[in-house]
């Protein structure tokens, strides 16, 4: 399959890497120069266009009518509905795949025409079901509704979480980790994971302890 990805930021990166292990052919478009060099360093040349994935000029150049599927992955969900919207109206595009920040534009989305969404606020709400047990997933919830907050960082050789189990670091108890990525591997974390450094991690908190848990996992 051709499949386009819209975005080079590490969903893009990870995405347009794990696809291409699996044979497929994509391209990875991505507007700020400096990460698509990056890009272009990790996947290859081939794989890679510095351009505006929101720009119909962009598409005629790459040849979107081609494609399989657009996967539009950009940090805006406006962008994203556009992206989508250009790929399949304009060229003809028959799969569109969005990533949505928000949950709530996800019936938009639908309505719009937009075969696929992928909410990354459910996909982690579904890491901690998995990860936590009903008492603390009933305080979590509860917590979810006042306000939560998403960090992450990667950890630093020497900080603090390096080299120790997550039990071990004094993590407050309105704050989780809920996902390590370590080299390619994606790890839904528990009590008696060691961290490592390198890792990135992606945690949630309340504001309140949102300080207290970036000293402790990333030493800063």
């Amino acid at each position: 399959m051709y499949i386009i990805i819209v975005g080079g930021g590490k969903v893009g990166y990870y995405l347009g890497k794990s696809l291409l292990e699996s044979g497929h052919e994509i391209l990875v478009v991505e507007k700020n120069p400096n990460r698509a060099n990056f890009l272009i360093d990790e996947l290859g040349a081939d794989h890679v266009w510095l351009g505006d994935g929101c720009d119909s000029s962009t598409f005629e150049q790459i040849g979107l009518n081609r494609a399989d599927a657009v996967i539009a992955v950009t940090g805006d969900d406006e962008d994203n509905l556009v992206i989508c919207l250009l790929a399949k109206q304009k060229f003809g595009v028959p799969r569109t795949i969005a990533r949505i920040n928000n949950p709530r534009n996800a019936k938009i989305f639908a309505h719009l025409g937009v075969d696929v969404t992928v909410s990354t606020t459910e996909v982690i709400e579904a890491q901690i079901q998995r990860a936590l047990p009903i008492p603390s997933l009933v305080h979590l919830l509860a917590l979810k509704r006042g306000g939560i907050e998403l960090v992450e960082g990667r950890i630093a050789p020497g900080s603090p979480a390096d080299g120790k189990r997550i039990r071990e670091l004094g993590i407050p108890d309105d704050a989780l980790v809920v996902m390590v990525v370590r080299d390619d591997q994606t790890i839904v974390p528990y009590g008696d994971t060691t961290l490592m450094a390198g890792d990135e991690i992606l945690a949630v908190t309340s504001p309140q302890s949102k300080e207290v848990l970036k000293r402790i996992i990333l030493g800063k």
